[in-house]
């Protein structure tokens, strides 16, 4: 797709987890990258990203708000591709200390809170940027959605192996209160028909439960997830897990995404198809000193197993880093941040 050292791409939600392993890799491969951020006042969201090597030269910040058109106009212009990853998540309500005070909602408000914080900056936000993107003349997007799109889905035939042919069961997310799911499933959706409408090209990729290195000074969600299991929670996020995924193949796969013309539709992106139990198995044995608790052996309903199911981006040249090796990564990274002793 021609010459990198001149291209310029935007990715938003820049200084998250994947975000600023993403940006790393563009500045390593020679683009030039407008990353935005929520507040560039804020050096947690600033310095991890200005520290990173080329973004002296070939990095730009943007403050956005994903439900204002304007700022996201300003960060996208000017940009030959966008990767989408900007979106709320929440994944488990329950136990997530910024939202425990929503089980004690009332089911109604809880609804309204949750349209607000989670479904509407996931749906209008996606589109928001697919609208920016178009009239900047972009040309392609890659969408960062989720196995939260593939999954919870129990109509799913049972012997069969879940690929990007899946899709989330939007009533069974409404019915069982399971609001992030829904709200990745619909903005992918959203993303797709506005692709048919507009004729904006776009390429999706779905990942599991991202782990690695982290760059930023905060913990995501799912490292959050590691550091429960160490702790012994024994939560088994039935309707949130599908396989675990290293952060920088994901980072890799949307990049492969963006110059492989040929590349369309979903991308499923894990490194196997697992249950929870199996990960937690492969902490407790990589890491007896800590309290992982045993779990039964099939903790995701109906969810059949399998070795190297990401076949679209395996054909793309991904190499999957193996579960031992997201956990090692994924440890010594929380080690080494202080998340763990």
């Amino acid at each position: 797709m021609g010459s990198k050292e001149k291209e310029t791409v935007c990715v938003t939600g820049g200084s998250g987890f994947i975000g600023s392993c993403l940006v790393r890799l563009l500045l390593l491969r020679g683009y030039s990258v407008h990353a935005t951020v929520q507040n560039l006042n804020d050096p947690s969201e600033t310095h991890h990203l200005q520290a990173l090597q080329g973004a002296e030269e070939r990095l730009r910040l943007f403050a956005i708000d994903l439900l204002d058109a304007t700022s996201l106009r300003a960060a996208i212009s000017g940009t030959a591709g966008v990767f989408h990853l900007a979106s709320p998540c929440i994944v488990d309500r329950v136990h997530d200390p910024q939202v425990q005070h929503l089980n004690h909602m009332p089911h109604n408000i809880l609804s309204v809170f949750m349209q607000s914080q989670l479904i509407d900056p996931a749906v209008k936000g996606t589109l928001n940027v697919l609208q920016a993107a178009k009239e900047s003349g972009v040309r392609r997007v890659v969408l960062t959605s989720s196995i939260s799109a593939i999954v919870p889905s129990p109509d799913w035939p049972a012997s069969t192996i879940k690929d990007e042919n899946c899709w989330t069961d939007l009533e069974y997310c409404k019915k069982n209160e399971v609001w992030y799911p829904a709200s990745k499933t619909m903005a992918e959706k959203a993303a797709w028909q506005f692709s048919k409408e507009n004729g904006l090209d776009i390429v999706a990729v779905n990942p599991g439960t991202v782990m690695g290195p982290i760059i930023p000074p905060t913990i995501n969600a799912s490292m959050v997830m590691l550091v429960r299991l160490l702790e012994g929670c024994s939560e088994e996020y039935a309707d949130f897990y599908m396989g675990p995924v290293h952060v920088e193949d994901v980072a890799l796969a949307h990049i492969l995404l963006y110059e492989n013309p040929s590349a369309s539709g979903r991308h499923l992106c894990v490194q196997s198809i697992a249950h929870w139990s199996d990960f937690a198995s492969k902490v407790a044995e990589l890491y007896p000193q800590y309290k992982v608790p045993q779990f039964p052996k099939d903790t995701q309903p109906g969810l059949v197993r399998a070795k190297d199911p990401a076949k679209k981006l395996i054909a793309l040249g991904v190499d999957f880093k193996s579960m031992e090796r997201i956990i090692q990564d994924s440890m010594e990274s929380l080690k080494s941040k202080g998340f763990i002793s």
